[in-house]
């Protein structure tokens, strides 16, 4: 499958150089991770938000999930970020060790943002191996929000609560398909986008509903067509009764 690079994600560990250049390289938007945990907080977030925004890409923020306390995750997160309307928001949610991020704090965090910016339904979920490995089944809260799929791969395979992704991560700037680097960053975290500029823009901060893995479908029980000669002398009554039908039929043979 052909990636459609259009989105990068970055951190301290590799901010941007210069906007205009990632724009000019076909680039429309940029994640940036905010906040870590309880007390970490990113301190290229906002100089790098400013720069993007002047040039006229699209931002999101995103908080790296840890296995402490929910509370004190959510209060990092939006007091730091806090985004506006217009910007995409994502629970960073990958394996931390011993430290990851449970099933429950997930829904936990996801579900506090959500009511804090009256956004529901709106989080960004990240994740690949973690959501595969910890989601039991099809969990329709997960499936009824966005995925952010993090595999370097260029045939992905989604947790079973989607039935696709909205981003995938296909690369790390080393691993996975090509390109691996961006003009104005270098080698970085691209993501390819199934659509076009235009569509992505379009629903940026605005949560399309992701398609249900749906039940198997059951076609009802049809009845089955019998026919049946009787035959009786002159003046029997013969009575039928049809029970696999929602009625019965009685017909008089003369």
């Amino acid at each position: 499958m052909a990636v459609n690079p259009l989105v990068v994600d970055l951190s301290h560990w590799d901010p941007a150089d210069d906007y205009q250049e990632v724009l000019n390289a076909g680039i429309v938007a940029c994640i940036y991770k905010a906040t870590e945990g309880q007390n970490y907080r990113d301190p290229t977030y906002v100089d790098q938000q400013h720069a993007a925004k002047a040039v006229g890409l699209r931002w999101g923020a995103y908080h790296f999930a840890d296995a402490s306390d929910v509370d004190g995750q959510v209060e990092n997160f939006m007091s730091f970020a806090c985004p506006d309307e217009d910007e995409v928001f994502c629970l960073d949610w990958e394996d931390y060790g011993s430290n990851t991020m449970s099933v429950a704090q997930a829904k936990d965090w996801i579900s506090k943002v959500e009511a804090q910016l009256h956004r529901p339904g709106q989080c960004v979920i990240y994740s690949g191996n973690t959501a595969k490995e910890l989601i039991d089944g099809n969990d329709p809260f997960f499936g009824s929000r966005r995925l952010w799929l993090a595999q370097y791969s260029s045939s992905p395979v989604v947790q079973e609560s989607w039935q696709t992704y909205w981003l995938h991560q296909y690369t790390d700037g080393n691993y996975g398909p090509s390109p691996h680097s961006i003009a104005g960053i270098g080698p970085c975290d691209i993501n390819s986008y199934d659509g076009s500029a235009a569509e992505l823009l379009e629903e940026w901060a605005n949560k399309p509903v992701p398609p249900q893995p749906q039940p198997p479908h059951h076609r009802p029980r049809l009845p089955k067509l019998v026919t049946v000669n009787v035959a009786a002398p002159d003046g029997v009554f013969v009575r039928v009764l049809v029970n696999d039908l929602p009625y019965s039929r009685q017909r008089r043979v003369d």
